[in-house]
């Protein structure tokens, strides 16, 4: 736990304060290398907190594309910011976490007040404005988090309010689901107590877990994409059809199988 409280204060808080300046400029002059300083301040933040990283399944759809995926915990947006290069939906709270809050603003994440219904419409014209740029976007579809055993029902007013913004029938997005599962730490699959450790349940603050995350073993995370999904087709459909893709990704990689093909997934969700 020193050793990654040492990294944290002498790389990470280092790096993000000579990025931060560094990141506004880019974003202030619309550059395209704005994507890669928050891919190097996830990975080190990844490494000062354990994680490590695997990216498996479908290649990344390419242009616009809304990835809808399976919540755990905030150590989620570390482990995919680390990875992929994807503007975040995220819950307003996350803006004033310390380190991932600053990063994640000048990564241009769209911040949802979820205790405001007026807020959507903000929302959408944010999502619009992402879609239209050209990048990935990335919605946790289930509107909350769970201990990463199952998949919680995707929320298809969620997935149609985003689709509302980024367009329908010909200028629709391809919507790609994606899986979130921690399978190891310490090199052994995780018990049940273990899933405590990682995943954010009910009101619990960050806080609350950083000190068992910092303490606890290298973890494994294995991010699994999907095949991207017709994004034109009925909302509750097209939900329904990427939770079922996310929910057998999920059960493969917690039991160590190998990922479903694609035609499978989707024959079983029709």
């Amino acid at each position: 736990m020193i050793a990654r409280l040492c990294f944290l204060g002498l790389v990470v808080l280092p790096f993000t304060l000579l990025a931060l300046p560094l990141q506004l400029a880019l974003r202030a002059l619309n550059v395209p290398l704005w994507r890669l300083l928050p891919l190097a301040f996830y990975r080190l933040l990844a490494v000062g907190l354990g994680l490590r990283v695997r990216l498996e399944g479908e290649r990344l759809a390419k242009g616009p594309v809304l990835l809808v995926a399976n919540h755990i915990g905030w150590l989620d947006i570390v482990a995919i910011g680390a990875v992929l290069p994807v503007s975040f939906v995220a819950k307003s709270e996350v803006a004033g976490w310390p380190l991932v809050g600053p990063m994640a603003r000048l990564q241009r994440t769209i911040f949802v007040d979820r205790r405001k219904r007026t807020d959507a419409g903000r929302t959408a014209r944010e999502m619009r404005a992402r879609i239209a740029e050209g990048g990935p976007v990335l919605l946790f579809a289930e509107g909350t988090s769970d201990i990463g055993t199952h998949v919680l029902p995707f929320r298809s007013a969620l997935l149609g309010a985003a689709r509302d913004a980024m367009g329908e029938g010909e200028g629709a997005v391809p919507v790609q689901p994606l899986a979130i599962a921690y399978t190891k730490i310490s090199g052994l699959p995780l018990s049940r107590a273990d899933r405590r450790t990682v995943a954010w349940i009910g009101d619990m603050g960050v806080g609350d877990n950083l000190g068992a995350i910092l303490s606890s073993g290298p973890k494994q995370v294995v991010l699994a994409l999907g095949a991207p999904l017709d994004g034109a087709g009925d909302r509750k459909r097209v939900a329904r059809t990427a939770e079922a893709a996310v929910r057998s990704m999920l059960g493969a990689l917690n039991r160590g199988h190998p990922l479903p093909k694609p035609g499978e997934v989707v024959n079983r969700a029709s």
